[in-house]
Formats: structure tokens, C-alpha cells, sequence
């Protein structure tokens, strides 16, 4: 019941709010949808949801049989929704304005302008959501409807929308009829930032200084009051006047009454409604500025977050309302609309690449399922599925492969041999494909280098130059520099694969009864092995630079050094990978399975005295073949090979084809 006492001198409080056309929160601050987008945190939250949705392409795409799709580029939506909604608009703009709409009011709202005659529709014009109120009417048993009610009282227009007629954009709510306002259910968060900067703006309009009070040591009459004050806040009062000296006469004094900001904790208070700010509107801090927990080790996947988490729901909204609002009943199943985020994941795209490698060998991705997923459209040939060489080809009848083969196959000497064998037959090209591409990186950035530091002037190499080549080359192959960088991206998820292919033929080869994941153990070989190449480059290099006597010898041996690789690095590296890989990774997949023993088999090994030394021998599997140091006797007087590290598998030397069996 409202009180009687009511009135001009003392309304109640929904009076107020009317008059005043908002709410006054616990922090005494009126915030409504104009003024809470002045406090700049919230403002940088809508303004960066805004903006990435209104930035993002959406397209209308048509579903093509059997699969696949295309850009509707015929359907009369496609440029209002990619190009220009209406004659004053861009599809930014329009975006950004509905999603601005959406954010602070809970609806963004577009009235839907269609053919009187053919019902096409032609243009999308927003409307103001202070101007629309949203209900429900019931048009039959059990059947309701949104009613849209706009009222413009500057124009004149006043009119009831029907759902055909306006394009929905709704926020989280608590009925289905319409968003939450987040103004509203955040007024008090943005109340207090409000109050927060409006008290220092005071504390610095008064010099900085917290508020104070003059005492007289006798009763001054209230004219003598009101000239005391005035006379000091015209001398004190503001910036400009701050730190001027106080004359005080008549036994006056001065005592502090405000507490200083430091005591008040303003600026703590200040970065926690950054914070609080990001949590209404579910962004990553970093997004609206607060960098205190950004690092350059999680700022990309807080990205990723920013986007699975903030930006996504929004697509889906924006996607639905126009599948639901602007295409007919009988296009949906046709046509759709979608956004096109490639480029806010683009850079996870090394990360993506390697889980499409594992799918597309594994057999459970086909080419094309992978270039959907790159939102690219198939090719021809692309939908067959690849499985490993071991297995059964997909589609195909298992029972057509004979047990007993089989079971002839898996005990006979160096049965895994052939399947290896194959597999580094197909993994060669890939290998030889990555050291290509390294070798040229590096005589690129290397012959750079060259022309920056070491061009001889008049016959002389200046010792500076070779100190700033000799620098910038230990920084092109320091351990995580460019050549390493380039060089794991290369080798980690083609290694990974390699040995997953492996894991699954030398687990079937002992009968083991689960599989065995390598994935952690190939990415160690793999960046120990990328360590070893790094290394041994920047020492050839390092070497040819030191040990020239002239300027010209020094930069003919350095490129006559990178040649050399371009022209046999490929063959040496995809030899030697091909060759330790599969032995290394079965054998870890044998002592991941239980193995004890393995054997050492010699084969091509007709002329190697060194292999034919070691054929047939056992060892225990956590024992090495060849200790490092210890010689291997050749066939001749004096020959000998010295190992340069634990060998506990093949190869033993370059060009060796041996291999380990389980036993």
C-alpha cells in the first residue's frame, strides 16, 4: 500500500525511478542503458562482443546432395545478411548494432521490411529497444505468439509487430519471450565503478586531497561561515590551485575529514570491477584490458576460450533467429545460415592439422570430412577412408584373411619386418618432403645472414662482421629458435603418427591385449631428434666459418655448405629416420607389452662385418646391443666400429637395415 506521506518533497521510490527513467543502486549511482555504457570496462565488454560478431562474415549456404554445400549467393537473404541489410547500413554495422542492443537491453530487435506482392524480403532495419515492449498473445488452443509493441513518440508510430515482422535476437531469460537485461541485473557492479570513478574524479577536482573542515576557535555567524568557505575553495579548490600555501588567521585550523584513497583501497577496488565486469559478460579479463593473468604462454588459449565460451552462443543465436525468423518453413531443411570463424581459431591451426592427420590415418576421417571442417568444399576421390597397412581395408571382410596365415605369419622370424618395412616405404616421402623444406629454410635465412655480416669490403673481413654473423646464426639455431620452431611443428605429428602405426603392428605381433599409446614417448624421440639435427647444423656451419683464412673462403664454404644439404640431407635423414623409427617404437611398444628379451636380426648385412657381429644376438630389453665406447671388430686386423651411444636397436651405423624381434 503506498504511502499517504507521499509526495514532491518526498516521493517513494517507484516514483522516483519513473521520473528519473532508471534505478538508483546500493551505491547511489542512477545506472541505466545510456549511462552504464559510460563507465568504460562495461563499454569494452560490449563493444568487443559487438564488434568480433559484426566483423565475422555470415553466409547462407545451400546443402548440396549427397553432401556438401555452397554459398546461396542466388537467395535474396545472402546480401542482407553478407553485404547490406538496408540502404543506410553494412552488415558490420547492423551486426553490431543488434548484438550492442542484445547485450545491454536482453533483445536487438530488426524490423523485417518484405514485399507486399511476393513476400520476399528486402530490407533489415533495426529498431530502438527502449521503444518496444515484448508480450504474448494466444492465437488458438495451446498456440501463443510474441506481439512486439512499438511506440514512437518522437515520429509518432505506434504499431503492434507480428513475429514475421522482426528479426529476434535474444540474450539469456527466464520466460522464452525475452533476454535479460544485463544493465539491470548488473546495476549494482556498474553502480559501484560508476561511484568509484565519479569519487576520484572529485578527489582530484579538490587538488587529491580527501575533504576537511575549518575551525574557529569562536561562533561565527552563518554570513561569516558561508565567506570563510567560499574564500577557501576559491583559493584551493581544483587542480590548477592544488599544493598552494594555506594562511591561517584568528587561531583558524584545518582537520581532515575524508579518508585518504590509499586507505579506501580505490585503485583494488577499481581493477575487481574490471574483473567483475568480465564475469557478467563471461569474457576473458584480458579482452576488456585487466592483463595481470595474460602470459605469452595462455593468451592463445584464452583466445580459444573467448571464443568457445563467450562468442559461440552467440553464433548460434544469431544462426537460429535467422534460420527460424527469415527462411521458411519448407527452405530450413535447404538452406541455413553460419558464421565464419576461421579466423579467430586460426592460430591453433598447427594443433587442428595434427588431429586431422590422426583421423584421416587412422580411417575414421575421409579428405573430405576434413575440408568441411575447413569449411571447404569436397573434392573428387576424397571420400575414401585410409586405414593403417596392417589392418583390414575399410568396408572390407575381415574373415576373407585366413587365420591360420596369419597365425603362420606371426611366428615366423622378422614377421613385422615386411609391415615396417611398408610403412617406412610410406612414411620416406613425408620425411624426405620435411628435411626439403627445412634445408631451404635454412639456406634462406643462413644466406641472409651472409649478406647482412659477411660481404667483404676491399679484401678484408672486418672481425666484427664474423662476431655478428656468428651470433645471429647461434640465434637462428638456438634451441628454441626458428630452425627448432620450424622443425618440431615438422616432426612431432608426423612422428607421432609414424609410431602409432608402428605401436599397432608390434602389439599385434606379440598379442597384446591392449593397445599401447606411444604418443608421449614420439614426442620426446621426436625432439630429441630435432635437437640432434639443430646441433650438428649450427656446428658444420660454425666450423666453416671459423676455419676459412679470407673473407671470399669464409662465404664460399658457409653456401658451399648449405648446397651440400640441399643436395644430400633429404636422402641421409630419411634413411636413417626410416630405418631407427620403426625399430625404436617397436621396441618400446614390446617393453610397453611385457616383452623381456628382443633379438637382433641382420639383414643386407652380406658385406658389413659389423652387422653380421651382432646377428642373432639377445639382450634383455632394457639392455643396450652396443654400450657406448665399446668397439665392434670388424673382419679385418684393426678394423673396428666405436659406438657413440647406448645402441639398443638398429641402426648401428648409416646404410645398416637391420632389425630387433620380440622373442
Amino acid at each position: 500500500m503506498r504511502s499517504a506521506l507521499s509526495g514532491i518533497a518526498t516521493p517513494e521510490k517507484w516514483v522516483e525511478d519513473w521520473m528519473r527513467g532508471g534505478s538508483v543502486n546500493s551505491a547511489g549511482i542512477r545506472v541505466d542503458q545510456d549511462t552504464a555504457l559510460t563507465y568504460s570496462p562495461f563499454f569494452a565488454g560490449v563493444r568487443v562482443l559487438s564488434e568480433d560478431v559484426g566483423a565475422l562474415p555470415m553466409f547462407l549456404y545451400e546443402r548440396l546432395q549427397p553432401r556438401g554445400k555452397q554459398r546461396a549467393t542466388g537467395h535474396p537473404l545472402y546480401r542482407l545478411l553478407h553485404d547490406q541489410p538496408n540502404p543506410m547500413m553494412s552488415a558490420v554495422q547492423f551486426k553490431e548494432t543488434l548484438m550492442g542492443h542484445a547485450i545491454t537491453w536482453g533483445n536487438g530487435i530488426a524490423y523485417v521490411v518484405s514485399n507486399k506482392r511476393t513476400g520476399v524480403i528486402e530490407e533489415l532495419w533495426p529498431l530502438r529497444p527502449d521503444r518496444i515492449k515484448i508480450g504474448v498473445k494466444r492465437t488458438g488452443p495451446g498456440r501463443f505468439e510474441r506481439r512486439y509493441r512499438y511506440d514512437d513518440d518522437v515520429n509518432g508510430i505506434h504499431t503492434v509487430l507480428l513475429p514475421h515482422e522482426v528479426l529476434h535476437i535474444g540474450g539469456l531469460g527466464f520466460d522464452g519471450v525475452e533476454g535479460y537485461s544485463v544493465v539491470n541485473l548488473a546495476a549494482n557492479a556498474i553502480g559501484l565503478g560508476l561511484a568509484t570513478e565519479h569519487h576520484g574524479a572529485k578527489v582530484f577536482s579538490n587538488g587529491a586531497a580527501p575533504g576537511g573542515a575549518l575551525s574557529h576557535p569562536s561562533n561565527l555567524s552563518p554570513e561569516a561561515r558561508r565567506r570563510m568557505a567560499d574564500d577557501w575553495e576559491n583559493i584551493h579548490k581544483g587542480i590548477d590551485r592544488a599544493h598552494r600555501v594555506a594562511i591561517l588567521e584568528e587561531g583558524v585550523t584545518w582537520q581532515q575529514v575524508g579518508v585518504p584513497n590509499d586507505a579506501a583501497q580505490f585503485l583494488e577496488t577499481r581493477k575487481l570491477q574490471v574483473t567483475e565486469m568480465s564475469r557478467w559478460l563471461r569474457l576473458p579479463p584480458h579482452k576488456i584490458g585487466d592483463l595481470d593473468r595474460a602470459t605469452f604462454s595462455n593468451i592463445e588459449q584464452q583466445q580459444l576460450d573467448y571464443v568457445q565460451g563467450a562468442l559461440n552462443i552467440w553464433f548460434v543465436r544469431w544462426e537460429q533467429a535467422v534460420l527460424t525468423q527469415l527462411l521458411l518453413p519448407e527452405e530450413r531443411q535447404r538452406f541455413y545460415a553460419e558464421f565464419l570463424v576461421d579466423s579467430l581459431l586460426r592460430g591453433d591451426t598447427a594443433a587442428r592439422y595434427a588431429a586431422y592427420a590422426v583421423g584421416r590415418q587412422w580411417g575414421w576421417l575421409s579428405a573430405n570430412d576434413v575440408r568441411e571442417k575447413e569449411n571447404l568444399n569436397p573434392v573428387e576421390g576424397g571420400d575414401a577412408y585410409l586405414v593403417p597397412l596392417n589392418m583390414v581395408p575399410a568396408g572390407g571382410d575381415a574373415r576373407a584373411i585366413e587365420p591360420n596365415t596369419v597365425r603362420r605369419a606371426r611366428l615366423m622370424r622378422g614377421r613385422g619386418s615386411t609391415v615396417r618395412d611398408k610403412l617406412a616405404d610410406a612414411y620416406g616421402p613425408k620425411i624426405r618432403e620435411s628435411v626439403n623444406e627445412l634445408v631451404a629454410f635454412e639456406a634462406e635465412m643462413v644466406t641472409e645472414l651472409v649478406a647482412q655480416h659477411l660481404e667483404p669490403e676491399r679484401g678484408r673481413l672486418r672481425t666484427r662482421s664474423l662476431s655478428t654473423f656468428l651470433t645471429g646464426l647461434s640465434a637462428l639455431y638456438a634451441s628454441d629458435g626458428p630452425v627448432a620452431e620450424m622443425l618440431t611443428e615438422l616432426w612431432v605429428p608426423l612422428f607421432t603418427v609414424f609410431a602409432a602405426d608402428v605401436a599397432v603392428d608390434a602389439a599385434d605381433e606379440v598379442g597384446a591385449e591392449e593397445d599401447v599409446d606411444l604418443s608421449v614417448w614420439a614426442r620426446a624421440y621426436a625432439l630429441a631428434h630435432v635437437a640432434y639435427q639443430v646441433a650438428t647444423s649450427y656446428g658444420q656451419l660454425r666450423n666453416a666459418a671459423q676455419s676459412a683464412d679470407t673473407p671470399e673462403a669464409i662465404v664460399a664454404d658457409v653456401l658451399a655448405r648449405l648446397a651440400k644439404w640441399q643436395e644430400e640431407k633429404p636422402d641421409q635423414v630419411t634413411r636413417w629416420e626410416t630405418a631407427q623409427l620403426p625399430n625404436a617404437a617397436a621396441r618400446e611398444t614390446w617393453r610397453e607389452a611385457g616383452v623381456k628379451r628382443i633379438q637382433w636380426v641382420a639383414r643386407g648385412s652380406e658385406n658389413c662385418p659389423y652387422c653380421k657381429k651382432l646377428d642373432g644376438s639377445v639382450r634383455k630389453i632394457e639392455d643396450p646391443f652396443v654400450a657406448k665406447g665399446e668397439d665392434i671388430d670388424g673382419d679385418e686386423e684393426g678394423q673396428k666400429l666405436t659406438a657413440k651411444r647406448d645402441t639398443f636397436h638398429p641402426p648401428v651405423h648409416a646404410g645398416c637395415l637391420c632389425e630387433v624381434i620380440p622373442l
